[in-house]
C-alpha cells in the first residue's frame, strides 16, 4: 500500500484550481495578476514536490520555506482578487492555500524540531 502525501497532493490540487482560476482571469484580461498568481501559486506545489527528492534535511526545510514564501504571496495576490470590486474571486482557493499554509508550518516546525 503507498503512503499518502497529504501536503504534496494539496499541493498539486491546488496548483491545477489556480490554472483554472487564472485562466478565467486571462478570459476578463487581468493579464498581470494572472500572471502573478500563475507564477507563485504554482511555485508552492513545484517547491513541495521538489523538497520531496531533497538531499538533506536541510534541503527539505529550504525548499518547504520557499513554498511557505510563494503560499504567502499567493495570499496576498487572491487578497487583492477579492477586494477588487472587478474581479473574480474564489473562496475554495483561499480556504485550501489556508490548508497549505497551515501544513507547511506543522511539517516546518517539527522537522526542525528533529533537527
Amino acid at each position: 500500500m503507498e503512503n499518502k502525501n497529504e501536503i504534496l497532493d494539496l499541493g498539486i490540487r491546488f496548483s491545477l484550481k489556480i490554472i483554472e482560476f487564472t485562466e478565467l482571469l486571462e478570459s476578463q484580461r487581468k493579464f498581470v495578476i494572472a500572471n502573478q498568481l500563475l507564477k507563485c501559486g504554482t511555485s508552492i506545489g513545484a517547491n513541495i514536490f521538489e523538497a520531496q527528492s531533497a538531499e538533506s534535511r536541510n534541503d527539505f526545510l529550504h525548499k518547504l520555506k520557499i513554498s511557505d514564501k510563494e503560499a504567502k504571496e499567493t495570499e496576498y495576490w487572491l487578497l487583492l482578487c477579492e477586494l477588487a470590486q472587478s474581479y473574480p474571486f474564489d473562496p475554495e482557493l483561499k480556504a485550501m492555500l489556508t490548508s497549505i499554509q497551515k501544513l507547511l508550518s506543522k511539517i516546518i516546525s517539527s522537522s526542525k524540531r528533529n533537527t
